[in-house]
C-alpha cells in the first residue's frame, strides 16, 4: 500500500499592508500607509499555503525555519594591554576622521541582546524587548560585542564604537543558547521599523543542515527532508526579498530603513582555496546590505579566510575589540563583527544625508554602497569575496 506523508508547518505569512483614504479624511494615507508589512504565523497543510499565496495581500509565505547565530571564529578572554586610542576597524572604515557620529539616528540590533549595564553604553537609551523565552539580557555576549562596535562609548581611552553619537537603540534579543527561528526574526524586524529604525544590523543566518535534522526527526526521509528543506530555503530568500522591497517601497512613510546581514562564516579558504560558501540568508535577499569580512596582512587588507562570498560590501571583521558582557573589552573574529562596523557607518551617512535635508531611501543603499574602496585590498582580490569594497564612512 502506498504511504503518503501529509504534513501541517508552521508558515510566515508576510501581508502587504494597503493603505486606505477614510471618508472625510483630507489625508492620502492612514497609519496603514505607515505599517509596511504584516507578520502573521499559522499552522498550514500544503493546500491551505496554496490557498493563502493566492490573495492579493500576501506579499510572500514561507514555513519557519530554524536560524543560528553566525558565531564567532575566534574568541580571545582579556582584550591587549594598554590603549591604541581606536580599535584598528575603526580607522579602516573612515570613522575615526569623519565629522559625522550617527547622532539623530535610531539603530536596532537583533541578536542575543546586550549587557544594558556595561560602561560602553552609558547615557545611550537602550530600547530592549525579548523575543526569546529565556531571560533577558546576554549570555553569550555575541550582541553586547556588536552593539559596542556599532555606538559604544569609550572604554579606558580606547575608541570601540563607530558610531559613538548615536543616542537611541532598539535591541532584540532574537538568539537564544539554541538559536531561534524565522518568524521570532520576521517579528524582530517588525518591531524595529514601527520604532523607526533607520537601520537593522543581524548576524545571524538560517541554518539549513538543522532545518533538515527537524524534518528528519519528524520521521520524514533524509531525501525528502532535504528536498523540502531546500524549498523552503528558497521560499524563505524570496520572503526577505519581499520584505526588503516592501520597506523600500513604503520608505516615503515609514522613513529610510537599511537592513544589514552578515554573509556567514562557513569557508575554508585556509584549507583549500577553492572551499568557498555562498552567502547564506537573510544575507543572499535582495534588498539586503550584505557583509564579507576582511583582516590585515603586510600587503594590505584581505579576505578572512572563513568569509562566505556573494557579498555586497566589506568591512573589518579579525581580531575586532569591543565590549564584553560583565565588562571590559574582548576581541572576536567574524562577518558577525564586520556587519556592525557597516551598521555604524550607514549611521553615519544617514546623519549626513539627514543634514543635508537628502535622506531617501535610495540615496540611502547609493551612499552606502557606493562609498566602499579597494585601494588598500592586497593586489589579486577577488571582487566576488569583498563586493564593492570596504565601506567608508562620510568625511565632509
Amino acid at each position: 500500500m502506498e504511504t503518503r506523508i501529509m504534513l501541517t508547518s508552521k508558515y510566515v505569512i508576510l501581508r502587504q499592508v494597503e493603505s486606505r483614504r477614510t471618508r472625510g479624511s483630507t489625508e492620502s494615507t492612514t497609519a496603514a500607509a505607515r505599517r509596511p508589512i504584516s507578520i502573521e504565523v499559522d499552522v498550514l497543510t500544503a493546500r491551505q499555503v496554496a490557498e493563502i499565496n493566492g490573495h492579493r495581500d500576501v506579499a510572500a509565505i514561507a514555513p519557519v525555519v530554524p536560524v543560528k547565530l553566525i558565531a564567532p571564529v575566534g574568541l580571545t578572554g582579556a582584550a591587549p594591554a594598554g590603549p591604541s586610542g581606536a580599535t584598528w576597524g575603526i580607522g579602516a572604515v573612515g570613522a575615526k576622521t569623519s565629522p559625522f557620529t550617527g547622532e539623530g539616528v535610531t539603530i536596532a540590533v537583533l541578536d542575543t541582546g546586550i549587557d544594558a549595564s556595561h560602561p560602553a553604553f552609558s547615557g545611550i537609551d537602550l530600547a530592549q524587548r525579548n523575543f526569546t523565552d529565556e531571560s533577558d539580557g546576554d549570555t553569550h555576549g555575541h550582541g553586547t560585542h556588536c552593539a559596542g562596535t556599532i555606538f559604544g562609548r569609550n572604554v579606558d581611552g580606547e575608541r570601540i564604537g563607530v558610531a559613538p553619537g548615536i543616542h537611541t537603540a532598539l535591541v532584540g534579543k532574537v538568539l537564544g543558547r539554541n538559536g531561534g527561528t524565522s518568524d521570532v526574526i520576521l517579528a524582530a524586524i517588525e518591531w524595529a521599523i514601527e520604532n523607526r529604525a533607520h537601520v537593522i544590523s543581524m548576524s545571524l543566518g538560517i541554518d539549513f543542515p538543522g532545518l533538515v535534522a527537524d524534518l528528519n526527526n519528524q520521521g520524514i526521509p533524509i531525501e525528502l527532508a532535504t528536498s523540502m528543506a531546500l524549498e523552503g530555503y528558497r521560499a524563505n530568500i524570496l520572503l526577505f526579498e519581499r520584505l526588503g522591497s516592501l520597506i523600500q517601497a513604503r520608505s516615503s512613510f515609514t522613513g529610510p530603513c537599511l537592513l544589514v546581514a552578515a554573509a556567514g562564516n562557513e569557508s575554508r579558504r585556509d584549507e583549500d582555496p577553492d572551499f568557498v560558501i555562498a552567502a547564506s540568508p537573510p544575507a543572499a535577499a535582495d534588498g539586503i546590505i550584505s557583509v564579507a569580512a576582511v583582516g590585515r596582512n603586510s600587503r594590505g587588507l584581505s579576505i578572512a579566510s572563513f568569509s562566505n562570498c556573494g557579498a555586497r560590501i566589506s568591512g573589518p571583521g579579525i581580531d575586532i575589540l569591543s565590549a564584553r558582557a560583565g565588562g571590559g573589552l574582548t576581541t572576536m573574529s567574524g562577518t558577525s563583527m564586520a556587519t556592525p562596523h557597516v551598521a555604524g557607518i550607514a549611521a553615519l551617512w544617514a546623519e549626513k544625508l539627514m543634514k543635508s535635508r537628502q535622506f531617501s531611501q535610495q540615496r540611502f543603499t547609493d551612499r552606502l554602497v557606493g562609498s566602499a574602496v579597494t585601494t588598500d585590498l592586497e593586489p589579486g582580490f577577488n571582487p566576488v569575496d569583498v563586493g564593492n569594497g570596504v565601506v567608508q564612512a562620510p568625511q565632509d
